[in-house]
């Protein structure tokens, strides 16, 4: 089984090339054997809460097409985080792309503080994928805060639990702390994507990571910039490497 984060540096409203990105990384993800790749928080779109209801997707958007190709012709889960509507609410969410052309929705669960003067919580769209006898959980940042949500992930049985991110260099280091702590307490692993630039004129700290079941970090990547962390699965054995594409 191999597996990937992509660290990437959306443009801030410029949906048509950060999809390109989503491509470019998609395909190179493939190129390496793996079946399942994670994008961060808002990637398609950049961390715009102002802007998020005009720069929204719906659940059918025809603009996702271009990576359904890429899934189906090369048969990887894309996990890919904008701003989504449905019936009329604003949600940050994730779009999963099967190869088969079946989407879920994934929305955040628990907001970070000023986020719900544009978006809603909801506890309805939280899919499971089983993939090689693995069960994944999503995450989407401020719900790594809240114990509820990987606890919640832990008694569904979840091996592995996926956080899409932004994080700054002053929260970085409590995520690292928080996440390496559920892997172990709740034997699963662990992949964190994390911006690897700055978005609304925040910076990022990147380091997007893995960690597996006893909290030992397998690999991350040193800081910002644009890559892949790729890892591999042999038996319950877990290996990583990164793949830089562009040092920022």
């Amino acid at each position: 089984m191999k597996i990937a984060a992509a660290q990437t540096i959306p443009k801030d409203g410029n949906i048509d090339s950060n999809l390109l990105d989503h491509k470019r990384l998609a395909e190179l993800a493939a190129d390496n054997g793996v079946q399942l790749v994670v994008f961060l928080e808002m990637s398609l779109t950049g961390y715009l809460m102002e802007l998020a209801n005009e720069n929204s997707f719906t659940e059918n958007d025809t603009r996702l097409e271009i990576l359904q190709q890429i899934s189906s012709k090369r048969n990887i889960i894309i996990i890919a985080g904008a701003p989504v509507k449905i019936e009329c609410k604003l949600y940050i969410g994730s779009f999963i792309l099967f190869p088969d052309r079946s989407i879920s929705i994934y929305t955040k669960q628990f907001l970070h503080t000023g986020e719900e003067k544009f978006f809603s919580p909801s506890f309805d769209y939280n899919p499971v994928i089983e993939l090689e006898g693995e069960r994944i959980t999503l995450a989407i940042c401020a719900d790594i805060t809240n114990p509820i949500h990987p606890a919640n992930a832990h008694k569904n049985k979840s091996t592995l639990y996926i956080p899409s991110i932004f994080y700054t260099p002053n929260g970085i280091a409590e995520a690292y702390e928080q996440l390496s702590t559920y892997s172990k307490s709740y034997s699963m692993n662990v992949l964190m994507a994390n911006y690897g630039g700055e978005s609304n004129g925040l910076p990022s700290a990147g380091k997007s990571v893995f960690w597996d079941t006893t909290g030992k970090m397998i690999t991350a990547i040193e800081g910002t910039g644009e890559g892949l962390i790729l890892l591999s699965k042999e038996k319950e054995n877990w290996t990583g490497r990164t793949i830089m594409t562009s040092i920022h």
